[in-house]
């Protein structure tokens, strides 16, 4: 079954098609990366498909249900949850209550418990202790987020997605800025996901990262998908070469992911 899957999506600024007739399939249990050079219009899309620019015209569905018409808090509890390029934790908050913060659904009557229950139990402790140890950060619970590392207010941005247990989580950039050490450290978490029942859709620059953890990629250039296929056919296509890397930084990269995935192997 496909979990997510959009149909000629299209989404315009004006005059200017940033995402046109863009088709992708994101098959339930599945690793699925999209990349395309800075402009490509993929934050764009993943912004589209979670209900926070709206269509001009196209379809989007999730597990065979469309959902156009949803805003973003309804597609999150669907199942639907993502990241975004631009972490904004709460700095004067610990970690653990960075995820509650995202993670807690208050109902109407939520205030009304509160006042009678000072300090109950909301439900949502254990997604949250479960998010952090899906990531490996059960130990920083309760540091702030000034105190961590780069890579791990990386890792506290994918678990505060992961917090609510959506079906399908969408990772906008979150290599961006690590190094490689760090990114393929993210890549063996990320790759983890699935054994949690979660779907992952990936935009990365990182063709290392890419190229290793994904099962299938789609390219994106200026709006539109030029290629689609599994790892090893991305690193030999010729648009792809042309268009996103150039000759050159392609053979770099595509030696770079396999030197990644051998790792990955080495340690398995």
């Amino acid at each position: 079954m496909n979990l997510l899957e959009t149909t000629d999506l299209t989404v315009s600024f004006g005059g200017l098609h940033a995402n046109d007739s863009v088709n992708i399939t994101v098959p339930d249990g599945s690793f699925v990366g999209l990349i395309g050079p800075n402009g490509a219009g993929k934050t764009t899309f993943i912004d589209a498909i979670t209900g926070f620019v709206p269509l001009a015209s196209g379809h989007v569905s999730l597990a065979g249900e469309g959902i156009d018409g949803l805003g973003p808090h309804e597609r999150v509890r669907r199942g639907l949850s993502r990241t975004f390029q631009s972490l904004e934790l709460f700095e004067d908050l610990s970690v653990g209550d960075n995820l509650l913060a995202a993670a807690d659904r208050p109902r109407w009557w939520s205030f009304l418990a509160d006042v009678v229950r000072p300090g109950r139990s909301t439900g949502v402790e254990d997604d949250v202790a479960w998010a952090l140890e899906v990531v490996g950060l059960s130990d920083s619970v309760d540091r702030m987020p000034s105190d961590l590392s780069h890579g791990q207010r990386k890792l506290v941005g994918v678990a505060r997605a992961l917090a609510g247990r959506p079906r399908l989580v969408l990772l906008d950039e979150p290599a961006a800025g690590l190094d490689t050490a760090e990114s393929q450290n993210l890549g063996q978490r990320l790759r983890t996901l699935l054994d949690h029942d979660i779907t992952v859709f990936l935009i990365d620059h990182d063709m290392g990262l890419v190229l290793n953890v994904c099962d299938h990629i789609y390219v994106l250039d200026f709006g539109q998908i030029i290629a689609a296929g599994t790892p090893a056919d991305i690193r030999a296509d010729p648009a792809v070469i042309s268009a996103y890397l150039g000759e050159q930084a392609g053979e770099a990269q595509a030696a770079s992911g396999q030197r990644v995935r051998e790792l990955g192997e080495e340690h398995t």
